[in-house]
């Protein structure tokens, strides 16, 4: 997942670009004085100097870098000169320095490092970014000068790249209410400003009811048969909070193992439900937040002319149309549902065959789903982990950034990095030139949001001739190293890896002037290629052959293994697509709305996932109140994207795999048409131009190899 565009969502129209115009008759304030952020940063590479950087410091910078930019705006406005594409397009696009750089700290730390300090900051804050987008984007004034450009752009002989700077800057205006008029403004105004403070406090009910919950053991008897790797987390996760025994967090880590590994159905049944009724009532209550974000975007919706949020959303997506989504998701049920049936029929099949008595319910789901896939392929996360510890990990993420193109990775500890946990490096191309510093943090904590993502704190733009290269941040949650082992990864973690880490080529290789259309801004469902293509090299042997050693023998991964690993690779592959279908089905039911939704929430969760209901339902359950992707995380109306862009990476690995996993030809394809272009033309011509045709998905199902 990309967490880019949350930010850039945060600031909208505000600080698309990073070079400050001169705002006159501005006196920076009395408070500024010694602050971080009213400075230039004498670092290396510009990097963020968080030692520096305080609590306090966060708010006066705000206020004032807002006040910049409404400068810098006005100034535009002002200008006595006929609007031209530079006077008018650039000089927005290069506007609000100060706010990206505060933004892209703030929002990047209060994902990854968060306080109740920093939260109430960012519910304080969220609003005055909002009104600050709103007033550009519904400045009659401004607007004028970008629609006067963009009405003669036939005529300017513009660049594919400057041309789709211009036609993204007029469709951001007329999508954020500019061609609206007298009281629909002001309601497009109050509704977005409600909607920014809707969907942050839904992130931090969601963080909240996760860090709520925790399971303590002091019974050793119940944890007996765990795997060492697990018992030895969960006892480190106790020592840390003071208490004796062994503890059972909400966070992946934690609770996956324990649902995998343990026979303790009720301790497993107490830890389901916690997990699944997150922000389900309670101090964290996220049910009405979701009536009223999904009410929210379908009024702005309507506003803008559109019959629902989906309808406005995908108009400017690669899939482009609300039937095309359906019908594409729909697709992908129809092809996998039976074949997801019968994933679960023979889970249940072997659990009984192995003496479970009664109905299959979701906490016994991940055991035998676990002892099955060892009955048929004798292999499992215990077997594997030793041969993928993190830091060995790290250096075949690297290696492979190498071999396809040519980057490499240097420790770089003169840069400061905002917690003990996270590592920093320069990335460098064969020539020896820096192409970006690159932040890694890999362990969970409780100020630290569930999941992956990528970011950065500044993006790849080139203003008056230098080129500013990107900083850009993998966060991550996986299993903490011990008093006795080295952090060792499942294989999901080692593939969400490759994943982020391909994220992470999209900021690192990104070439052009414009932030706003380079690196992972792009539509949101072309985001997900250069991530999910990376994931494919988990099961080529020629790779792991390279790297995968047991990390306390040093000897190689079996070629026993690695065959089992390959052949494991599709296990449950029409349960886990289906699954992926219902998360985005349920998007799609939310943000389909035509008429606003006061009925019950659960209720409509469950219609939306019954077409893809292969387990029980289980009472007081949902998805919805903790998903935040959706709800809080930029992904209304995209979490098809995750499906659409597998069948575009499984469409794309089948080159690599026809010219050779390592073929710099086609890397280098992939490199110039895909990752350094970023947002500079529409994805299918790119897509189109690597591959040589569309993308199908028979592709996918081919890849599945359903039976």
């Amino acid at each position: 997942m990309t967490a880019k565009s949350i930010i850039m969502s945060a600031v909208a129209l505000a600080t698309v670009g990073t070079t400050t115009l001169k705002a006159e008759g501005l006196v920076m304030p009395e408070e500024l004085k010694g602050n971080p952020f009213a400075t230039e940063w004498n670092t290396p590479h510009q990097t963020p100097p968080f030692s520096s950087i305080k609590v306090e410091h966060y708010v006066p910078a705000f206020d004032f870098a807002i006040a910049e930019n409404r400068a810098e705006i006005e100034a535009i406005v002002n200008n006595p000169e006929a609007p031209t594409f530079e006077n008018t397009i650039v000089a927005m696009a290069e506007s609000g320095q100060m706010l990206a750089r505060v933004s892209g700290v703030f929002f990047v730390l209060n994902g990854s490092c968060t306080s109740d300090e920093m939260q109430k900051i960012a519910m304080d804050v969220t609003p005055k970014l909002t009104e600050l987008s709103n007033d550009i984007s519904l400045n009659p004034e401004l607007f004028a000068r970008v629609k006067a450009v963009y009405d003669k752009r036939k005529k300017l002989k513009l660049d594919k790249e400057d041309m789709m700077l211009l036609e993204e800057t007029y469709k951001s205006f007329s999508r954020s209410g500019a061609l609206l008029e007298g009281e629909a403004k002001e309601l497009y105004r109050k509704y977005s400003t409600e909607l920014s403070q809707l969907t942050l406090e839904f992130g931090q009910n969601a963080l909240a009811a996760t860090n709520a919950f925790s399971l303590n053991i002091t019974d050793e008897a119940k944890v007996a048969e765990l795997p060492d790797f697990v018992k030895e987390g969960l006892a480190a996760e106790a020592a840390a909070r003071g208490q004796e025994g062994w503890t059972v967090t909400l966070h992946a880590p934690s609770y996956v193992p324990f649902m995998t590994y343990s026979t303790q159905r009720d301790l497993k049944e107490q830890l389901y439900r916690a997990y699944n009724s997150r922000g389900v009532g309670g101090d964290a209550d996220n049910m009405e937040n979701i009536r009223k974000i999904a009410n929210l975007r379908l009024k702005i919706a309507n506003l803008l002319g559109y019959k629902c949020y989906a309808d406005y959303v995908l108009e400017d997506r690669m899939a482009e149309s609300r039937k095309t989504v359906n019908g594409f998701l729909d697709e992908l049920c129809d092809a996998t549902l039976d074949y997801a049936k019968k994933d679960v029929e023979a889970i249940t099949a072997y659990a009984r065959e192995n003496g479970f008595e009664g109905d299959l319910q979701p906490w016994d789901f991940s055991y035998y789903n676990e002892k099955l896939k060892e009955a048929k392929y004798s292999i499992n996360d215990e077997q594997i982990k030793p041969y993928l510890q993190l830091e060995s990990a790290k250096e075949a993420v690297f290696m492979l950034a190498n071999k396809l193109y040519g980057l490499t990775f240097t420790p770089a500890p003169e840069i400061e990095v905002y917690h003990p946990e996270a590592m920093v490096y320069e990335v460098k191309d064969e020539s020896g030139k820096v192409l970006a510093v690159l932040y890694m943090d890999f362990f969970p904590r409780e100020s630290k949001r569930q999941g992956a993502w990528m970011t950065e704190f500044r993006g790849t733009s080139i203003v008056d001739g230098v080129e500013r290269r990107p900083l850009v941040s993998l966060v991550m949650n996986f299993t903490k190293p011990t008093a006795t082992t080295p952090s060792l990864l499942t294989f999901d973690e080692f593939t969400t890896f490759l994943h982020e880490f391909g994220h992470g080529l999209h900021g690192i290789l990104a070439k052009g002037k414009y932030e706003s259309i380079n690196g992972t801004s792009v539509k949101r469902d072309f985001v997900e290629l250069p991530s999910q293509i990376m994931e494919n090299w988990a099961t080529e042997k020629e790779y792991l052959d390279l790297w995968a050693k047991h990390y306390v023998t040093g000897e190689a991964m079996p070629a026993e293994l690695i065959e089992k690993l390959i052949a494991a690779k599709n296990y449950l592959a029409a349960y886990y697509n289906v699954r992926q279908l219902s998360f985005g089905m349920l998007d799609m039911a939310w943000h389909s709305i035509t008429t606003p939704y006061e009925g019950d929430v659960m209720a409509f969760e469950l219609a939306a996932l019954k077409p893809t209901q292969v387990m029980p339902f289980v009472e007081g359950c949902a998805m919805g109140p903790a998903f935040t992707h959706i709800f809080s995380g930029g992904y209304a109306t995209g979490y098809y994207g995750y499906k659409w862009a597998e069948v575009l990476a499984a469409d794309a690995f089948s080159y690599f795999k026809e010219k050779g996993i390592f073929s710099k030809d086609v890397a280098d394809k992939f490199r110039y048409e895909v990752l350094e272009k970023g947002g500079h033309e529409h994805p299918m011509t790119l897509y189109v131009n690597f591959r040589g045709h569309k993308p199908q998905t028979k592709a996918l199902i081919d890849q599945m190899n359903l039976e």
